[in-house]
This record gives C-alpha cells, sequence and structure tokens, in this order.
C-alpha cells in the first residue's frame, strides 16, 4: 500500500490521479489532497508547503519518498509503467531529478499552457472547471 499526497488545485496533476485511481482495481494506492480538509489533521508529519512543492509519498513500510521516487512508487503500486525504474539508475536519477523539480516547480505554469488552466479550486478526479478570467 502507497499513500500518495497531491496538488487537487493542479490540473495537471488531477488529470494523472484520474488515471491512477482507473489503474488502483487492487486498491494498493491511497490518494490524499494536500488541500483536504482532513489532510492536516491525519497526516500531521506532512508538511502542506513542502508537499505542494513536489509529491509526497509513504510507502507500505512507513517510509517518506518524495519527488520521482514517489511518482516511480505509485506507479508500480498500480502495476504501471514499469519502465520508470529507469529514472532511479544512478546515472539517469541525477538528470531525471533535476528535470523533475524543474517541472514541480513550474506546473501550474505548464498546466495552463497544455489545459488552459493554472488552477482550480474545484478540480475532481475527471476535470477542472473554467475558471473566471483574472
Amino acid at each position: 500500500m502507497v499513500t500518495l499526497f497531491y496538488d487537487g488545485h493542479c490540473p495537471l496533476c488531477m488529470k494523472e490521479i484520474s488515471v491512477l485511481q482507473r489503474y488502483n482495481t487492487a486498491q494498493q494506492l491511497t490518494l490524499v489532497d494536500i488541500h483536504s480538509d482532513e489532510f492536516e489533521t491525519l497526516y500531521p508529519q506532512i508538511s502542506k508547503e513542502a508537499a505542494d512543492r513536489l509529491l509526497h509519498a509513504i510507502l507500505n513500510n512507513g517510509q517518506l519518498v518524495t519527488g520521482l521516487d514517489a511518482n516511480v512508487a505509485v506507479w508500480q503500486a498500480v502495476g504501471k509503467h514499469k519502465w520508470l525504474r529507469v529514472l532511479r539508475w544512478p546515472f539517469i536519477r541525477w538528470f531525471a531529478d533535476r528535470g523533475y523539480l524543474l517541472f514541480a516547480k513550474h506546473r501550474h505554469k505548464i498546466s495552463y499552457w497544455l489545459t488552459g488552466q493554472e488552477r482550480c479550486d474545484a478540480c475532481t478526479k475527471d476535470s477542472c472547471p473554467p475558471r473566471s478570467p483574472k
């Protein structure tokens, strides 16, 4: 069992969460929105600010992993994208981690470029409603 903490205000994140939910047929993954009311109560050991900067996950042995380690763990938990383990190989890891950090830092801008939405306050597993212009 892996518990993933994700940004429920990020349109791209929500698209990936939707896919993960479809693949989670064996119920090996628990998904927790860091913006939910119960997040801080149930997981006080996880900083909301840190989890908003990069993915956090708790593995079945209680180990906290972040970034691409968290991403790879969740895809392994649902039995998909086994090739992602390549991103953890020593030489590739250094480059992949820097690429992930760059993506994570700019994910809202990237979301805007790809979906027309930078953030949403009412994302669901299937979609984000359109935001009114700023």
